[in-house]
């Protein structure tokens, strides 16, 4: 696996190591914390409500066409 190293603070680094298990490598933590991201990316997206209407006036709207 080809690596890389990232610059980060020190206090950034301690945030982020308050998400991992004794053992696991930045990479891990980061690769865990990049998943839970796209988990919620996903979740807002599907429970966008912002084009829905409520089901009376979608009702409405189907007995005036």
């Amino acid at each position: 696996m080809n690596m890389t190293t990232i610059a980060i603070s020190k206090e950034v680094r301690d945030k982020i190591k308050e998400f991992g298990n004794k053992g696991e490598s930045y990479s891990e933590i980061v690769e865990k914390l990049y998943q839970s991201a796209c988990e919620r990316q996903i979740e807002e997206i599907l429970m966008d409500t912002s084009d829905c209407v409520d089901i009376e006036e979608a009702i409405r709207l189907i007995k005036e066409e």
